[in-house]
């Protein structure tokens, strides 16, 4: 089952403190990259991390498949790494209820912050619905229903679905639920066309950049040549000059010629600039701040 990429798609490398995402896997391999660099981040962002792995996984193995070099043993050490479990965060309850679990992550990020760290990140796979037998909508509801716990941005989560556990109903209802929706493996590229413009997520290096180019092309060439198109790069985690140099080759050549405003962070504006985007009289650089030149 394909997981669509939209509006709300984001690169794990883009979450920050007060974001609640969406993940998903199919396979026991894919499971740790995203989670990996999200756990990687939080610990050198100066985060304390928190892990509740398949309850299936011993807590040994996760901390090998997330961090495969080993040399987060010492924030293991320090406490500013912790694996845990659904079941040990409501303890001594036996039953999950969204309130309880809530009001422990609340004290677990004001921990994290006495302790001297600048917020909580949790990993949460969502195996532990069947461990607890917790009813689906139940979990539905709580996940939709959590912005409380992300609006003094102090915390992040990300909640990872098996997708071989959850009907393909389930997943695409908790992806569109929640306010982020990861791509599914680090290093990908996301499209989403929209009228009048293109939104561009992930990596574009040269892995990505045949899907790049493609993209580009597609939103180009669409039929409303007469109306502005806006190409959204503020979600691209990195921008290789090859795939900079796409953009303007593509916006030069466009027929017929349409203004196009290409939206993207100060640093891939001064990129762009750097490869030639003052000379395409047709591309408007928007800065991510709303500054134009």
């Amino acid at each position: 089952m394909a997981v669509p990429v939209d509006a709300h798609t984001l690169a794990v490398e883009q979450m920050r403190l007060g974001d609640h995402a969406f993940a998903h896997y199919e396979d026991d391999e894919l499971r740790w990259g995203v989670l990996g660099v999200f756990a990687q981040l939080g610990l050198a962002r100066g985060e304390k991390v928190v892990v509740m792995a398949d309850p299936d996984v011993p807590h040994d193995e996760a901390f090998r498949q997330l961090f495969p070099d080993g040399v987060s043993e010492a924030a293991v050490s320090r406490g500013q790494l912790r694996f845990t479990s659904m079941r040990e965060l409501i303890d001594p309850h036996r039953s999950f209820t969204a309130e309880r679990q809530m009001g422990r992550l609340r004290e677990e990020t004001e921990q994290a912050r006495s302790e001297g760290y600048a917020g909580l990140r949790s990993i949460i796979d969502m195996a532990w619905v069947q461990d607890l037998g917790m009813d689906v909508e139940g979990v539905m509801h709580r996940e939709t229903h959590a912005e409380a716990l992300f609006t003094d941005r102090l915390y992040a989560e990300i909640c990872s679905y098996d997708r071989r556990r959850f009907t393909p109903e389930t997943v695409e209802a908790m992806r569109v639920g929640h306010p982020v929706a990861l791509l599914e493996r680090p290093g990908e590229l996301g499209a989403f066309h929209f009228d009048h413009g293109l939104r561009l997520v992930g990596e574009a290096d040269w892995s990505t950049r045949a899907q790049w180019s493609a993209a580009l092309e597609d939103a180009l060439s669409g039929p409303s040549a007469d109306h502005p198109l806006l190409i959204d790069l503020t979600p691209v985690s990195f921008l290789s000059v090859t795939c900079g140099t796409e953009v303007l080759r593509q916006v030069r050549q466009a027929r017929p010629a349409r203004r196009v405003e290409v939206r993207c962070s100060p640093f891939n504006a001064e990129l762009l600039r750097r490869l030639g985007a003052r000379g395409v009289g047709t591309l408007f650089l928007v800065e991510d701040e709303g500054s134009v030149w």
